[in-house]
């Protein structure tokens, strides 16, 4: 059997999280400087500046929701994870690309003319947005090559424990697959959390006034579908049928949330999301079609019930160490396994 090594105790593992947390760093400075720039010459209760707040709001969540995510699967040795993390930071790379475009379109609304004309408003040489450029072209430049690195280490890990992932469902095809799909669904449930944060956190930032009737709705989904997220996945991890059920149908519910795609592009609010709507509309398209995904993932795991797969999970803590206890007879030692040793936990 191959030993597995103790969490954050490889070079594989220690390397990916540090890139994770380089590329944090750097990722956010470059963001930072941006903000900071643009906000000695703007007013970002202005409509028309808001991509900016959003930005800046919406990769530090990102940044710390990676984190806590490569260390989730690090500690859960969860190869469907790690996978999941690569295609969010390639998610990060258009992101990230993306707001170029929206801070031009936020700050340039005069493009022939230089800085002699509006230090603020033009696209020419030695105005704002041409200061701001290079630190905005930067950042998905270094989300790119962190992933190609992280790739790498990926690949490393899962040689170095993909072979235990499924090792809790014993050699039983039909219980891996069911297994799989479970995996599945608890990722994707974590990752529509992000995604509808994400578009949250844009219209809050864009629909500041609290008395309007679009800021009490977004407010009031909030603890819906967070409890339709948590609902889901304890239904499917404690195979709990109701709950399962409703979850089901709150899903199609939610659905319908995302009207607000139509709102972006409206006429009487183009003024209002004009800079922010591309990373809006990419957003909601994404959380929409992850959504769907977690509906279907979630009917496959449903007929999955009482088929046996709960009764083969554990609740204990990952396993990172298999021990070996020499226990005294008679006539000497005898090996049998720890009966504390440590298993492997899929929740």
């Amino acid at each position: 059997m191959a030993n597995v090594e103790p969490f954050i105790g490889s070079r594989a593992q220690k390397s990916f999280i540090a890139i994770l947390v380089v590329q944090a760093i750097v990722v956010l400075v470059m963001i930072s400087i941006t903000f900071h720039f643009v906000a000695e010459y703007v007013d970002f209760d202005r409509s028309n500046y808001k991509t900016l707040p959003c930005y800046l709001a919406l990769f530090i969540f990102a940044e710390l929701f990676e984190l806590v995510m490569a260390f989730d699967a690090l500690r859960m040795r969860n190869v469907i994870q790690l996978a999941g993390i690569l295609l969010f930071h390639m998610a990060l790379i258009v992101f990230a690309a993306i707001q170029v475009h929206e801070t031009r379109t936020a700050l340039v609304t005069l493009p022939d003319c230089d800085g002699s004309v509006s230090f603020v408003n033009c696209g020419g040489a030695h105005t704002l947005f041409r200061k701001v450029e290079p630190f905005l072209i930067v950042t998905p430049c270094i989300i790119a090559a962190s992933w190609l690195v992280m790739m790498w280490f990926v690949r490393t890990l899962y040689a170095e424990f993909g072979w235990a992932i499924f090792r809790v469902v014993g050699a039983n095809p039909a219980m891996k697959t069911m297994y799989q799909f479970y995996q599945v669904m608890i990722c994707l449930l974590k990752f529509d959390f992000f995604c509808f944060t994400g578009v949250t956190i844009q219209l809050l930032i864009v629909v500041l006034s609290d008395s309007s009737a679009e800021f009490g709705l977004t407010i009031a989904a909030i603890p819906v579908v967070l409890f339709l997220l948590i609902g889901a996945g304890l239904a499917v991890q404690r195979e709990i049928k109701w709950l399962m059920t409703v979850s089901l149908i709150l899903m199609l519910a939610a659905e319908t949330y995302f009207y607000k795609l139509v709102r972006f592009y409206q006429p009487s609010s183009e003024q209002q999301y004009i800079t922010t709507r591309a990373t809006l509309t990419v957003f909601t398209i994404v959380a929409f079609i992850l959504l769907l995904a977690t509906f279907a993932i979630g009917l496959r795991c449903f007929s999955d019930f009482d088929k046996g797969l709960y009764k083969s999970k554990t609740h204990d803590a990952p396993l990172f160490r298999r021990k070996a206890s020499a226990t005294a007879h008679a006539g000497g030692y005898k090996d049998e396994p720890d009966q504390t040793e440590t298993r492997l936990s899929i929740e």
